[in-house]
């Protein structure tokens, strides 16, 4: 990778992490939008609804639109819909008002993932592993500091404080023009060559049309079965660890950071390890290597479930970049729709699935969820069925 790349790629890293930041955020906002708009807990239930169709549904469209029109400024005015949300956010007088804050919150979200993760494809080297991963850590970090800047900066003090929030949108356009700048170089290249050679370069997928949708929808089931475990950790491990093993409320978030710094690690491990040994066996890995831990782990002492949690999230979390990579290697013309379509589904599946355990939880207790979800990981099981694209 040139110098240039690299600095590229950090951006868009960055960008993530301010974009997830951001995002993760909203959902912080909802004890003090319920306390100062006195809305209830369907209400509540509508305003995400909101946020999911508009930061998961319309992921692919944006990224198939722009795919057949791509434009330096999509990530800038993806950034301007997060700012100007956030900012009636903070102010919005009603309900009707929050949602299409929300709604334009996550507009943003749905133009940032599927570009940034097509601009680091193409600005990868050939590193793509490498470079996927980097962007991935940079949403994970965003993405659990998005609720402490809240719980710190703007619990204490009502909700009009988030406006202050409005730094970080604002940063992230900052951040875009340069990158911006650089895309427009990129496609005036591009159109130069075409001009030269007289015919537009395709790149073809390595295999033929029903393959590819039967290989896509392989993966789609893979991040099915990885989500709805994750949800059932990201969303309510700290409630398993108060109640089975009646530990603090800190102690549990302790123990939850524990399995957040290793989805991080494993994110950043997942990439490059691809590119060397091929997609495939990472998603075999990932997802079935995961299987004896969270097996085990509702069967075992407070010192083993943190331990297995540890190995859980380092493990399973390298899914991601290897199965976003391996749907981009098939359909290599496509990389916005592709980018989409598994950040919109990834997004969808873990909303659904956090609300679904939730009410498991409520009928059967929290430790039925694991007892449950310990089972999904063996779907990994299907990654039989993918053909190998490791280049010889």
């Amino acid at each position: 990778m040139s110098g240039t790349t690299i600095r590229i790629l950090v951006s868009l890293s960055v960008l993530h992490g301010l974009n997830d930041a951001i995002q993760s955020a909203v959902a912080a906002t909802y004890p003090l939008l319920k306390d100062d708009l006195a809305l209830s807990f369907g209400q509540i239930g509508l305003i995400t609804l909101t946020y999911q169709i508009a930061a998961s549904v319309f992921q692919p469209f944006v990224g198939l639109f722009y795919d057949r029109h791509p434009s330096p400024a999509s990530l800038p005015a993806g950034s301007c819909f997060t700012l100007a949300g956030f900012l009636l956010l903070a102010f919005a007088p009603s309900l009707p008002w929050v949602m299409v804050s929300v709604f334009m919150v996550g507009i943003g979200s749905s133009t940032l993932h599927p570009e940034a993760s097509r601009l680091t494809s193409i600005a990868s080297g050939g590193r793509r592993g490498l470079a996927q991963s980097l962007f991935q850590v940079g949403g994970n970090l965003g993405g659990a500091f998005g609720p402490l800047l809240v719980a710190f900066l703007a619990a204490p003090y009502g909700r009009h404080y988030i406006s202050f929030f409005s730094v970080l949108p604002f940063a992230a356009i900052l951040v875009a023009l340069p990158v911006g700048r650089w895309y427009r170089r990129r496609l005036q290249l591009s159109r130069r060559e075409e001009e030269q050679t007289g015919m537009k370069v395709r790149t073809e997928s390595p295999l033929p049309p029903k393959t590819v949708v039967f290989s896509i929808s392989i993966l789609l089931l893979l991040i099915f079965s990885k989500y709805i475990y994750m949800a059932s950790l990201s969303s309510y491990y700290t409630f398993y660890l108060i109640e089975k093993f009646h530990v603090t409320v800190q102690a549990s978030q302790i123990f939850l950071f524990v399995f957040l710094g290793a989805t991080a690690l494993g994110t950043l491990i997942g990439g490059p390890v691809g590119d060397r040994v091929g997609r495939k066996y990472v998603i075999w890995v990932s997802i079935l290597g995961a299987a004896p831990f969270t097996l085990l782990m509702p069967h075992v002492n407070l010192f083993w479930t943190v331990t297995m949690s540890f190995f859980i999230g380092l493990i399973i979390s390298s899914a991601f970049p290897a199965i976003l990579l391996y749907a981009q290697e098939l359909l290599p013309y496509r990389l916005g729709l592709v980018s989409g379509l598994f950040f919109g589904f990834a997004f969808g599946i873990a909303g659904v699935a956090s609300a679904i355990l939730g009410k498991m939880a409520d009928l059967h207790g929290i430790e039925a969820v694991y007892q449950v979800c310990a089972w999904m990981p063996l779907l990994g099981i299907i990654t039989w069925f993918l053909p190998n694209l490791k280049k010889k």
